[in-house]
């Protein structure tokens, strides 16, 4: 099934109870409106991300546009999702431009990364997922995610707070509360209702306070006077055109900074491959080398031209578990729009044109997120810290991570930050593995008899009993939503008692 749906019933919203299936969908108009709906709800991250890498946002939705449509045609439609920016390459990203790299060798860097990611598609799609449960358990996988978002908060330290502390604060500010008070959709997209806000609060200022004075990237660290917002690049943008491509460069060293990245965009595939099949009650557990390789190969494409690297995101998980309509057609839909916006360069102008002080609030809010996902990934899979296995090894990479430790070879090769901190992690749990007394190893193992993990684990048998008594699959299901745990509805989630 690729483009062959079937209408489901009147072609009208589902009835309370009801949902609509991968390969069913609404009637035209209303599938139009739901894809819309995903649109919003990708596009506060995948515009961002990009701005943060130094890589063209308008591209960047253009080309995330391509990658869902690559990703859905690889999965024949079985598995509704939207690749947005991947969030993960942002630290290799930022260790490149330190060492000196342009846009060329970042895009180069992520291409690799992608073509990596494919080649464990393809072996996960052979072995089965239990292959990725032996080489990335659930310890090992959170605590890799946890250090690429944690090694990202000088990021926001010395570059984007510093800009305008007092919109960061109150953009950050208005994030949290937009999260907590509103409900539904609007909750889920409250990083992009910051981003407006910001934006407005900055032109406001900018015409009642006037010009602040503060350190820019291109003052040398030197604080300046400027305006917090400048549409020059805006009112000489044309409304329609190509976005600007960037050939690949590639370097061994600088492939090597952004490949951890690989593992964490496993573990959010596998995550979300896991998130889908228990919504929809199918059993995707074949799909997922299907799923990794898909992303694979929509990041490749996507960074042979300058574009973003793609992930598949939780955010329209959250726009399908309040709508209940899982159909692939409201993706392609969204993946339509994605391509037109991504046509029109006044928009990118506008993107690119993001204050500073907004992108501190928001990133200081984004980057913390994404290293709490690795601490998400320990406890839905109950990892045991007062094993030494787990402990020790992991506790060593984070902080190297964190700290952005180098370990110098020659003067022109080096391990750091992430790289080697994902190093020691990964090699360090193994060998304290094999190292390790037969009660630790033991232990070890009765932590992972347990069928509801998340991330890459997919439990230690690695397949899933439905109905079985397991964590939340995604952090997007709430009680009292739908989708969320405490109803038998299709595609909701079941508390067992």
């Amino acid at each position: 099934m690729a483009f062959g749906w079937k209408l489901y019933g009147d072609g009208k919203t589902p009835p309370l109870g009801e949902a609509v299936a991968p390969d069913e969908r609404l009637s035209w108009p209303r599938t139009i409106g739901i894809g819309a709906q995903h649109v919003v709800a990708m596009f506060g991250a995948t515009f961002v991300f990009p701005i943060v890498m130094g890589l063209d946002p308008n591209l960047a939705i253009m080309m995330s546009g391509i990658a869902t449509i690559i990703f859905l045609l690889i999965v024949n439609g079985k598995i509704p999702s939207y690749l947005g920016t991947s969030a993960s390459f942002v630290g290799g990203v930022t260790a490149i431009r330190a060492q000196g790299g342009d846009s060329g060798d970042v895009v180069g860097s992520i291409l690799i990364s992608g073509a990596v990611l494919a080649v464990v598609g393809l072996i996960i799609h052979v072995a089965g997922a239990t292959v990725v449960h032996r080489v990335l358990p659930p310890a090992v996988t959170g605590a890799v995610v946890m250090l690429i978002g944690f090694n990202l908060a000088p990021v926001v330290a010395t570059i984007y707070w510093p800009q305008d502390q007092w919109v960061a604060l109150l953009t950050m500010a208005f994030v949290i509360v937009c999260s907590l008070v509103l409900r539904g959709f609007w909750a889920r997209i409250s990083i992009l209702l910051g981003l407006v806000f910001g934006y407005l609060l900055s032109w406001v200022l900018d015409q009642t306070a006037g010009q602040i004075t503060s350190v820019l990237p291109t003052s040398d660290g030197v604080a300046v006077p400027h305006f917090r917002t400048d549409f020059s690049g805006v009112e000489s943008a044309p409304w329609i055109g190509l976005p600007d491509l960037t050939a690949p460069s590639f370097s061994v060293n600088f492939a090597l900074l952004v490949l951890p990245a690989v593992i964490a965009l496993i573990a959010e595939n596998a995550g979300h491959v896991k998130a889908v099949s228990e919504m929809t009650k199918r059993d995707l557990d074949p799909m997922l080398g299907r799923a990794v390789f898909a992303d694979g190969v929509g990041t490749m494409v996507a960074t042979s031209v300058g574009g973003s690297p793609t992930t598949t995101y939780a955010e329209n998980i959250g726009v399908m578990a309040a709508t209940r309509v899982y159909s692939t057609a409201a993706y392609y839909v969204a993946a339509l729009v994605a391509i037109l916006l991504g046509l029109c360069p006044k928009f990118g102008a506008l993107v690119a044109a993001t204050p500073g002080g907004v992108l501190g609030g928001i990133t200081v809010v984004l980057y913390g997120m994404i290293g709490l996902l690795g601490a998400k990934i320990w406890k839905e899979n109950r990892v045991d810290f007062a094993n030494p296995i787990n402990l020790v090894p992991l506790a060593a990479g984070i902080i190297i991570a964190i700290g952005d430790v180098a370990l110098v070879f020659t003067d022109t090769f080096s391990l750091s930050g992430i790289a080697l901190g994902t190093i020691v992690a990964v090699v360090g749990w193994h060998v304290a593995r094999v190292l390790a007394p037969a009660d630790m190893r033991q232990a070890l193992r009765n932590e992972a008899g347990y069928y509801g993990g998340t991330g890459p684990a997919l439990g230690e048998h690695g397949a899933r009993e439905f109905g079985y008594e397991s964590a939340d699959p995604s952090s997007v299901d709430q009680i009292g939503r739908p989708g969320a745990t405490g109803s038998d509805t299709p595609g909701e989630g079941r508390r067992t008692t």
